[in-house]
């Protein structure tokens, strides 16, 4: 048996809506989460997202700026021993 009070869905129905796409291409329908524009499964949950930073670009160390020069100092050690070795 449904209850006879009238249920105060006005603010729900009125709230901004999440601006992700489904998989369909249509827009998702859920409310947003307070303060954001996602709602709690795309994004506007506390703590989802990216963390700030790029902390991946610290894994090897194999793009810093050393390293590219290193390694272009070995090849032009290279070249230069394998023109050497030519010349005998």
């Amino acid at each position: 048996m449904t209850g006879t009070h009238k249920r105060n869905t006005v603010a729900m129905r009125q709230s901004p809506r999440c601006g992700a796409k489904t998989r369909m291409g249509t827009p998702c329908q859920s409310p947003a989460v307070g303060g954001k524009k996602r709602c709690r499964m795309h994004g506007g949950a506390k703590g989802s997202g990216a963390p700030l930073g790029n902390q991946n670009a610290f894994k090897h160390g194999e793009y810093t700026r050393e390293a590219k020069e290193f390694r272009k100092h070995v090849r032009h050690l290279i070249k230069s021993g394998k023109e050497m070795l030519d010349d005998f």
